[in-house]
């Protein structure tokens, strides 16, 4: 069976993040990793931040995931809940995907609880684009608890 690998981007602000509720969810195929059947080999082939407004490291840090072996980016959950979530978000996919032919997912984890009920009450979701965006990551309610 092939192995699907995999390169996570975080947000900047969260640079010190060792990525436990990332690698959590891809072993339990939660958030958005619940696009990979539980049967199906995944292997992280790089973890890094974007750089730093404006995303610096969004030009560099792709190519070399690629050259490691990733079909696919995810941007950590970070960019979505971080308050502001990322203003960048659309370019860096559409960047990554035109200039490297990568699939990019937007999430990795699911949405923690607390930060699904302040972007709920501050509206920060309310448009088309950002349901779309947060649709992998938003998962149940029970879910979100169990990521808070």
């Amino acid at each position: 069976m092939k192995t699907t690998k995999i390169g996570i981007i975080i947000c900047d602000r969260y640079r010190n993040c060792a990525g436990g509720k990332c690698f959590r969810a891809l072993k339990n195929r939660e958030g958005a990793f619940d696009i990979y059947p539980e049967d199906e080999p995944v292997e992280i082939v790089g973890y890094t931040s974007c750089g730093g407004c404006p995303g610096g490291n969004i030009e560099y840090a792709p190519e070399e995931m690629k050259n490691n072996g990733a079909e696919v980016i995810h941007f950590a959950t970070g960019f979505v809940v971080g308050y502001p979530p990322c203003p960048y978000i659309k370019y860096f996919k559409d960047f990554i995907e035109d200039k490297y032919g990568l699939k990019v997912v937007i999430g990795t984890h699911p949405i923690p609880q607390k930060y699904y009920l302040t972007h709920k009450n501050l509206d920060t979701w309310n448009t088309k684009e950002w349901e779309e965006f947060i649709r992998p990551t938003l998962s149940d309610e029970k879910t979100r608890l169990a990521y808070d």
